[in-house]
């Protein structure tokens, strides 16, 4: 809204600039004529709007003229042109500076002296701003990282969020550094937030609450806002990645997907789902437990029952025990992606 603003008052100061212009100028030629003539109204009044539009036309052609200026094209020139306008000033001042040793009355020998140095050091800033301009986004970067202090950064992934366990693993310590939530995450959760699918619009309320938390909670983790935002990147995780490589940052996630990208693009990533599997207890086969048998499982003899950590139990013989606790007896283990699975075979009834 306030760019608005400043472009409306821009185009008006030109109109205005232009039929003060126009004025000077029809005043001016009416002095110079050899014989008086009287300024008719109707003939200033002319003028003067001539002068406004074609004020409003220069306003516009600059406003379409930035338009097409972008932020990565900006970044380009920008060496190029202070590389050149330094060097032509280098090389006019170095022409100044001889001319003290030179015939003073000798105006041309000084025009092709400092048209010559102005050339030559001009030639110069250019190539040295081409240069600069093939490295001017990582110029740009760099001095953004600097003004940044981030220890040991982790970007934070929405998924994460919502899944709420990220505040436990926090409280408990086990996280350093600074956790940053990107401002176009945050915008992320919102939409979720205010989504008219009743689940959807729980959890997102649930991640709003739990971001809220970290952030008032005492933990030696700092939680960072930050507004950085990759304009030439749409996707989420595509701006998560980019952004996770100008930071160096780590990246925590629950997303499979996301996971498998970040490990082909070199980023280090942070699964809470891998923390989570690892954390949980081992078991050996022949070892025995006892576990409640809660649903039918694939197979007709098969019962499914679940550990407190949310392991699944495959029991062997278990569907006709379905509501009873069960001794069982480990025969395999399988780790998947998506958890593990305890294969068993019946034991005992229990209860």
């Amino acid at each position: 809204m306030t760019l608005k603003i400043i472009r409306v008052l821009f185009v008006l100061a030109c109109i205005a600039m232009g039929t003060v212009w126009a004025n000077y100028l029809l005043m001016l030629e009416f002095e110079q004529a050899e014989s008086a003539i009287e300024l008719a109204p109707s003939t200033e009044i002319t003028w003067k709007i001539l002068g406004g539009i074609l004020g409003g036309l220069a306003a516009g052609f600059v406003l379409v003229a930035l338009f097409f200026v972008t932020q990565d094209l900006f970044e380009r020139l920008a060496p190029v042109f202070i590389a050149l306008a330094f060097s032509m000033m280098l090389g006019y001042f170095f022409a100044r500076y001889l001319m003290l040793y030179l015939p003073p009355d000798d105006l041309q020998l000084h025009f092709f002296l400092t048209s010559s140095l102005v050339l030559l050091f001009g030639f110069a800033g250019i190539s040295l701003g081409m240069t600069m301009s093939s490295n001017w986004r990582s110029l740009v970067t760099a001095v953004k990282r600097q003004t940044i202090q981030y220890g040991n950064p982790k970007l934070i992934d929405t998924s994460v969020i919502i899944d709420g366990r990220i505040a436990d693993v926090v409280t408990t310590g086990f996280l350093e550094g600074t956790l940053i939530v990107p401002r176009f995450i945050l915008k992320e959760l919102q939409n979720i937030a205010d989504s008219a699918d009743d689940l959807r619009r729980a959890k997102g309320r649930r991640g709003l609450d739990i971001l809220k938390a970290m952030q008032e909670g005492e933990h030696a983790v700092r939680i960072e806002v930050i507004d950085d935002d990759p304009v030439d990147v749409k996707e989420v995780d595509g701006k998560l990645m980019t952004l996770a490589r100008d930071l160096n940052a780590k990246v925590i996630t629950n997303d499979f997907n996301l996971n498998k990208v970040a490990q082909i693009e070199g980023i280090e990533v942070l699964n809470l789902n891998d923390l989570a599997n690892s954390l949980k207890p081992s078991v050996l086969p022949d070892e025995k437990f006892e576990v409640k048998i809660v649903k039918e499982g694939k197979e007709p003899t098969q019962g499914v029952g679940f550990l407190d950590d949310g392991t699944m139990i495959v029991v062997d013989g278990g569907r006709s025990y379905l509501g009873k606790n069960v001794s069982v007896v480990v025969t395999s283990v399988l780790q998947t992606a998506a958890g593990r699975m305890i294969f068993t075979k019946l034991g005992s009834v229990a209860t």
